[in-house]
């Protein structure tokens, strides 16, 4: 049972991440600045999806360009955390696993499954992906002509915490296959595909998708719910399993951690 003392230590502790990764950046500025434009220069190219909705006057399942845009940003926001707090730490993770550096971090006194899923925090890669998705999304609601009111805004963020959750829970599934192989970089591309493939309504895509999408791995659930919920589109049925499927992941990803950490044989032995 996890106590609220936990929470708070471990919160403490991820400001500590975001503080030092942010001074070791501020190191090397041109490094950090580079990188965002870097970033900046990858967001541009991903804003030519968003010329296309208008360009070709794209409506999907009754939803204007406008309010698609709504759907993009909440893809951008995501791909800002995912990209500012999980990237870097799912990328190195069979690295660590593989040269047996996972064996040091085990001695110290806070979760292992945290510690190294959370530890590299890059804000420069954050930021960028994060602005313009915010910008996006205020752009899509207000053309839905849905007011700003307290439930609104309030159930859309809930839905977002929600897609945290399954954002880390879907995509570090190919670094935990590093506990049993070798090469994992085809698992992770396949991951890639899926998470650009979800920066628009499910509903484009062919009726079997959109259950695999949303019920088996459900990427659907990140980008869309908080749209649906906020055009009042989500079902009973849809709003349920919006309840149960982070909860559902992450307590098969935690076991799933557990068992490889009961497997795991050092590498430096």
């Amino acid at each position: 049972m996890i106590h609220g003392s936990e929470v708070k230590r471990h919160l403490h502790i991820l400001r500590l991440f975001v503080k030092y990764s942010l001074m070791s950046q501020m190191e090397y500025r041109f490094n950090f600045i580079t990188g965002i434009v870097a970033e900046v220069a990858f967001l541009i190219a991903k804003l030519l999806y968003v010329l296309l909705v208008f360009k070709t006057n794209l409506h999907i399942d009754g939803l204007s360009p406008d309010v698609i845009l709504m759907f993009l940003g909440v893809h951008f926001v995501f791909t800002g955390i995912y990209m500012g707090f999980f990237f870097q730490n799912f990328l190195i993770l069979g690295q660590t696993i593989r040269g047996g550096a996972l064996d040091m971090m085990m001695t110290k006194p806070i979760s292992l499954q945290f510690l190294v899923s959370l530890r590299h925090i890059d804000l420069g890669m954050a930021f960028p992906n994060v602005i313009t998705g915010i910008v996006l999304i205020t752009k899509g609601w207000n053309a839905s002509s849905v007011m700003w009111t307290w439930e609104t805004v309030v159930g859309f963020i809930a839905f977002l915490l929600v897609g945290v959750i399954l954002t880390y829970c879907l995509m570090i599934i190919p670094s935990l296959l590093s506990f049993w192989l070798l090469d994992t970089s085809a698992a992770a591309e396949i991951s890639y595909a899926l998470w650009d493939a979800n920066n628009m309504p499910a509903s484009l895509y062919h009726r079997a998708i959109q259950h695999i999408g949303t019920f088996i791995l459900p990427f659907f659930l990140i980008t869309n719910y908080g749209p649906l919920f906020v055009l009042g589109k989500l079902t009973a049925i849809q709003l349920i399993w919006a309840l149960v499927a982070p909860v559902l992941f992450f307590f098969l990803i935690r076991t799933v951690w557990k068992y490889a950490l009961r497997q795991y044989n050092s590498s430096s032995l």
